[in-house]
């Protein structure tokens, strides 16, 4: 079995590097399209000539040509002409036959439109494309065999058959999850609880082993570069994080966590009978359409409106730019306030909303009306032409109705400084929130409590 594991610690590897990579490339581009708005609004500023819509106009057309290239990778490079994902994994991994899952072309398709799709600022995350790509390399390094680029190498020929294929793949899959969140454990009890249906202690352990080598992996090169420039201390872990969250047991909490532990289900409920009707919809749009080529390229034009109108619609461009909000934190207003939750990428936002001890930060109307506008157009992003993951936008959308139960609590009993009291914060139930309603949408217990430590750890 050593060759087993050995396979386990390389596709464990090569999914902590893929991961560091993807989400290096998403933060260069984010960097370079503000770097780019803020010489604009630099060079207005010294000529005095009020030129502030060319600004506007440059960071919407930098979102949109990603927007762009992010659908027409996802519709004309992958085999199946839209990006899969944990649905199709799932799958496969029951029984179901697929074809052209598990070639290059989807990688590099899901690959291209998960970073564009996710730096362009859809509401959406890496999490979903990431476990899709953690099952190819799974399966491409298992097999070592490729019909498109005709490769059939005569190493690990053994595992050439479709039980041990889908071994590796529910590794490769778990390590995915592992890599995204640094989490060995939630991952390997994420592939139990949601991916596979063919288990045993054996693959356990070898599933555990590759999500250990995914995170390590992740951690050890995201310690030691920064927009892939070597900042030293390489193999040397900085211990940056810290445990954000822990207070005193008191019975009081437990009651608005009852509350919004019932209010992620309602919530998570209607998130999945809206993203239904909204496929069912997008489904019954695009097949009207007689021709294949006019329905391949109408699909695009959908993730186009979906993005204008979250730039538009939310003012993240406008509202953010009048007020400043690119380039300080917190916003000097209410509405900008709101438009600097929803200018940021989804994991700096979710960063913005768990900090703790700030309870006047943002206020009512700038939590609602971003809870109004991520709610929806993440439900109707979900299953657009794009490569994109939902664990990003669920965990965003419960933070944001969790911080505002904390400010209700906060408005009732007032700022609390006593260690008892220390519970009354609206980073914490932003955070009970955030879980809630990810439960509520994906149904995970076990493993969504253990990926939520380690965020949060």
């Amino acid at each position: 079995e050593c060759d087993r594991w050995l396979l386990m610690g390389l596709i464990g590897t090569a999914v902590g590097t893929l991961g560091f990579f993807i989400h290096q490339i998403i933060d260069s581009l984010i960097k370079l399209k503000w770097d780019l708005v803020e010489n604009y609004l630099q060079v207005s500023k010294r000529k005095q000539d009020g030129n502030i819509h060319m600004t506007r106009l440059c960071a919407l057309g930098f979102g949109l040509a990603m927007v762009v290239l992010s659908s027409g990778s996802a519709l004309f490079i992958c085999p199946a002409g839209s990006p899969c994902g944990l649905p199709e994994i799932i799958g496969y991994l029951n029984g179901t036959s697929i074809r052209h899952l598990f070639n290059i072309k989807a990688f590099l398709g899901t690959f291209v439109s998960c970073v564009l799709a996710v730096a362009s600022g859809l509401f959406c995350g890496p999490e979903g494309p990431m476990i899709h790509l953690g099952a190819l390399l799974g399966c491409g390094l298992s097999q070592l065999q490729s019909d498109t680029l005709g490769i059939h190498l005569p190493i690990f020929t053994r595992f050439r058959n479709s039980a041990d294929k889908r071994s590796f793949i529910t590794a490769g899959a778990g390590a995915g999850i592992a890599s995204v969140f640094r989490a060995p454990i939630g991952g390997l009890l994420f592939t139990l609880e949601e991916v596979s249906s063919f288990w045993d202690v054996r693959l356990a352990w070898q599933t555990f082993f590759c999500c250990l080598m995914a995170t390590f992996t992740m951690d050890l090169l995201s310690s030691s570069f920064c927009g892939f420039v070597y900042r030293g201390h390489f193999g040397f872990f900085e211990a940056e994080k810290r445990i954000l969250f822990w207070v005193r047991t008191v019975i009081l909490a437990f009651i608005p966590t009852i509350l919004l532990g019932m209010l992620g289900g309602l919530l998570g409920a209607l998130f999945v009978s809206l993203n239904i009707k909204i496929n069912k919809l997008r489904m019954q749009f695009f097949n009207s359409i007689p021709k294949l080529s006019l329905r391949k390229t109408s699909k695009p034009l959908e993730t186009v409106l979906i993005f204008v109108i979250a730039n538009l619609g939310s003012g993240r461009n406008f509202l953010a730019l009048e007020v400043g909000c690119i380039l300080s934190f917190p916003c000097s207003s209410e509405w900008g306030s709101s438009a600097a939750l929803l200018v940021e990428n989804g994991k700096q936002g979710i960063t913005y909303l768990f900090k703790r001890g700030t309870h006047e930060e943002f206020g009512y109307a700038s939590l609602c009306t971003a809870l109004a506008f991520y709610f929806i157009l993440s439900c109707w992003t979900a299953g657009s032409a794009v490569a994109s993951g939902l664990v990003i936008p669920m965990l965003y959308t419960g933070a944001l109705y969790g911080r505002i139960i904390g400010l209700i609590l906060v408005s009732i009993f007032g700022v609390q400084t006593n260690e008892y009291g220390a519970w009354i914060d609206p980073g914490l139930f932003a955070a009970i929130g955030a879980a809630s309603f990810f439960s509520g949408v994906s149904r995970l217990t076990i493993s969504l409590t253990v990926i939520m430590v380690s965020v949060l750890s």
